[in-house]
């Protein structure tokens, strides 16, 4: 087996390794083509490139060049774009079931007790903070006023608090409240399109209209065509299923369902026992006057 010699690269010479190993060498790049070699029967040293056919070497393959990415943009042009969470595309042309009287109703109580929950907590750390501040003064003119004035920050923050739950969850992406996600319908434009902020906030507003007389605005929903509340037609507004408007109007579910008939059998429950609270205080009052 013929050894071999070359220079490395402080131009020293390295050596004796066999012609395999010289091919290695210059397979991985520790050597080129100009590196100077010699073995025994040679003149002197000379480039390896001229002992490449004794060798059996070649030039290695050019590398591959990376791959570009490929863009679908017919001009260099357009605005970036980008997909926005949360939003699913309006598919019109399908049908629609909208919402009924009895799946508004459950939906709201869900809502009602939500809020009063949330609004039951910070008003009354409000108005205790309010109270030690205001009260307690022994002044029953001072205390007297400082009462009024509790009673009405808790109405103002009750308000801001529906107000702000009610528009907000209408105009996000889900275009519901939590207790609408629950019974699995939403509020849309007629077109399907997402409320606005501000319509969600005149719509709101829009309830006092459709609560008199008697609530009748509220009972339109039962009966019109489109199961629209009378605060619904002020506002350009329908209550239809989840998946109304959407690639999938097959999921759309016209009945009832059964967290709907739970929350509203403990609704009447709750509204029965109410009543004959109500009832019973009244009688206790007028036999007490008596």
């Amino acid at each position: 087996m013929t050894d071999w010699y070359y220079a490395g690269g402080g131009s020293e010479q390295i050596g004796p390794v066999p012609a395999t190993q010289l091919q290695a060498l210059f397979q991985s790049g520790a050597i080129t083509h100009d590196t100077l070699v010699w073995r025994a029967g040679l003149d002197g040293w000379q480039p390896l490139q001229r002992s490449f056919e004794e060798l059996g070497l070649r030039d290695p393959p050019p590398p591959v060049p990376p791959m570009q990415a490929v863009t679908t943009d017919p001009s260099p042009y357009l605005p970036p774009t980008a997909a926005v969470l949360g939003e699913a595309p309006i598919v019109n042309g399908g049908e629609v079931v909208y919402a009924g009287f009895w799946k508004r109703v459950a939906a709201y109580a869900i809502d009602a007790i939500l809020v009063g929950i949330v609004g039951a907590i910070i008003g009354g750390t409000i108005g205790a903070v309010l109270g030690m501040l205001l009260l307690g003064t022994g002044n029953s003119s001072a205390n007297a006023s400082g009462l009024l004035l509790i009673q009405g920050v808790a109405n103002v923050l009750g308000l801001v608090l529906g107000v702000t739950y009610f528009a907000w969850m209408h105009a996000s992406s889900t275009m519901a409240t939590l207790g609408k996600m629950a019974i699995g319908i939403k509020v849309v434009r007629e077109n399907g399109e997402r409320i606005s902020f501000m319509r969600g906030v005149g719509r709101y507003f829009a309830l006092i209209v459709s609560s008199l007389p008697l609530g009748i605005g509220f009972a339109m929903a039962g009966f019109t065509e489109r199961k629209r509340a009378l605060h619904d037609m002020l506002c350009d507004t329908v209550v239809v299923d989840k998946w109304a408007f959407t690639p999938y109007p097959e999921r759309q579910h016209r009945e009832l369902g059964t967290l709907t008939i739970i929350v509203l059998v403990l609704f009447g429950l709750l509204a029965v026992i109410a009543m004959l609270a109500i009832t019973a205080a009244i009688f206790m009052a007028a036999k007490g006057w008596h």
